[in-house]
């Protein structure tokens, strides 16, 4: 787990325990849900080679947590007030930079339970470099299972996850850090903005008849996906990304990853990691963007994810994320810090 995901768990754990914050959250009727709108009529244009045309930039600005709260199980969507509510409540909270910088769920939780002031104590920067968080009717990402939780974890799992934390509570050297932090990849798939950082969320499609590329901003990442029926690499062939091969299924691209390297980690999730990605055009400038994800050495049962990208004119720029890492021999620094206190000569 990195280091900026503590205060979202910490804020998680202390909305829900607080009558304080109990009582400033949003009130949740027993009825009154209704489905996020669709276009069914909609029929998305085609390249000149006769495919879907899911070209352009895309960017993820979802306020919708990857998990359903506890405090709306059972509730799959939010009435059109509260989600006015909710957007009002983050607007003040994260305005002009007067939060810490907000990743994970931390913008919705902070509004669902009405705080005052976001502070995380592992946060290095101000709200100010947040884009702004777009808030809609459903309740969670994870829209399998039903209750819009993340299957448990198998036993195995757990302790592979307890092992990295505790390899990467006090690192020996850059090997011992995820990959995100040594810039080597944020790897596939990406939930994109919903970790708050103004880069994260946004990539590029690009179509040939034999080809879709998916261009990454964040560490200049470029997804090179064949589409038809040529063969996967052989399984001893692990890379840090997959192997994905591509096909359509009527309007949709489906993207099947396969042969992760065992230091991949998605998640904790293992090189036995299997993806299927499903990028439908639903309107001008929305495609939902649907994946499952099962690997039965890490969660119990497979699950899956959708979020809504949006369509921006913005282009993509350099993300120089190794050349200014200078994160790194902080890290370090601190580690070896650690190590002198604990063990004093």
């Amino acid at each position: 787990m990195s280091l900026s995901s503590h205060g979202v768990i910490v804020l998680l754990g202390t909305s829900l325990l607080a009558p304080a914050s109990v009582a400033g959250q949003v009130r949740v009727p027993a009825g009154g849900e209704r489905p996020p709108e669709t276009n069914r009529t909609w029929t998305p244009p085609l390249t000149p080679f006769g495919q879907p045309d899911l070209q352009g930039v895309w960017f993820n600005n979802s306020a919708t947590p990857l998990e359903r709260p506890a405090a709306l199980a059972g509730r799959t969507s939010l009435t059109d007030d509260e989600v006015k509510e909710l957007q009002r409540r983050a607007d003040q909270i994260f305005k002009e930079g007067r939060a810490a910088f907000a990743v994970g769920d931390a913008v919705f939780l902070s509004a669902f339970n009405n705080i005052d002031r976001y502070e995380n104590a592992n946060s290095t920067a101000s709200s100010v470099w947040m884009v702004g968080k777009e808030f809609d009717n459903r309740t969670s990402l994870v829209v399998d299972p039903p209750d819009g939780r993340i299957p448990p974890r198998t036993p195995l799992s757990q302790q592979r996850q307890a092992a990295d934390a505790t390899r990467q509570r006090v690192p020996a050297g850059p090997e011992d850090l995820g990959n995100a932090l040594r810039c080597i990849t944020y790897g596939v798939p990406r939930f994109g903005g919903r970790y708050g950082e103004v880069d994260f969320g946004y990539f590029q499609i690009l179509q040939t008849p034999d080809h879709v590329v998916l261009r990454m901003e964040a560490v200049h990442e470029t997804r090179i996906i064949p589409l038809g029926s040529r063969s996967r690499l052989p399984s001893a062939v692990r890379q840090w990304t997959g192997d994905s091969r591509g096909r359509w299924e009527g309007s949709s691209l489906v993207v099947e990853t396969t042969n992760f390297s065992p230091k991949s980690n998605f998640m904790g999730a293992s090189e036995n990691l299997r993806l299927v990605e499903r990028f439908t055009r639903v309107a001008r400038d929305v495609i939902n963007y649907e994946v499952t994800l099962t690997d039965p050495t890490t969660w119990t049962k497979p699950w899956t994810v959708m979020i809504r990208l949006k369509r921006t004119p913005h282009e993509l720029y350099e993300f120089a994320c190794h050349e200014g890492n200078y994160s790194m021999p902080g890290m370090l620094t601190g580690a070896r810090a650690e190590e002198a206190v604990a063990s004093p000569r």
